[in-house]
């Protein structure tokens, strides 16, 4: 006898329209094996994809009532997933370790400039709310592009839209951030600096839309 289970699609615009506890730990449950083993692939412990994969279902759990136009959760969650480990295995290798001068041990460089991290978050802040203020689908398209790391094939599938839609919405949302930090010059030419904006308009010239 063949059991008729919930679909993943409709509980999660349950989760996004009545905040469902329950329809989420469902898709928590049928998601979270599958999403670890894949995860273990990338990043190859076991406790790592455990966190990985609870980040990820954490963050979509709070972000839900921004992500309410995801057609295709399951494909969002395992992308999702892919990214945050590739981001893992690129901040894991990249940690020096130097012997420390005064024992045989080992320890970790502290490269973090209290100052620099005070002026990146109030960076991010001016940003973020910029970025709230988008149209809902531009603003969406912004976070899965340049926040989650998708690329345009991957966001037209997750939202059911053409790659060319994507394209238009990012472009526009570019467009429109740039001309609400006008009022905040010093920190636009600062985020120019870091690439945020000008990467944001390379990887749209780049991506292979067809």
């Amino acid at each position: 006898m063949k059991i008729n289970r919930p679909d993943i699609s409709e509980l999660w615009m349950q989760v996004c329209s009545t905040d469902d506890l329950k329809a989420f730990e469902y898709i928590f449950h049928t998601l979270n094996t599958k999403l670890i083993k894949f995860c273990i692939f990338y990043v190859k412990q076991k406790e790592a994809a455990e966190d990985i994969v609870s980040d990820v279902f954490i963050r979509c759990w709070e972000g839900r009532k921004n992500l309410a136009d995801i057609t295709s959760l399951e494909t969002y969650l395992f992308v999702a997933v892919k990214n945050q480990s590739l981001n893992y295995i690129k901040k894991y290798s990249s940690i020096h370790l130097v012997q420390a001068e005064e024992s045989d041990g080992v320890e970790l460089v502290n490269t973090n400039d209290p100052e620099k991290e005070l002026e990146r978050k109030e960076l991010h802040f001016i940003l973020d709310r910029a970025i709230s203020s988008l149209p809902p689908q531009a603003c969406l398209v912004f976070r899965l592009i340049k926040e989650d790391g998708l690329r345009y094939k991957e966001v037209a599938e997750i939202l059911n839209i053409s790659p060319r839609t994507v394209q238009t919405q990012l472009f526009r949302a570019i467009k429109k951030l740039s001309l609400i930090l006008v009022s905040h010059q010093t920190f636009a030419k600062r985020l120019s600096k870091k690439g945020v904006i000008i990467d944001a308009g390379a990887n749209v010239d780049h991506q292979n839309i067809s």
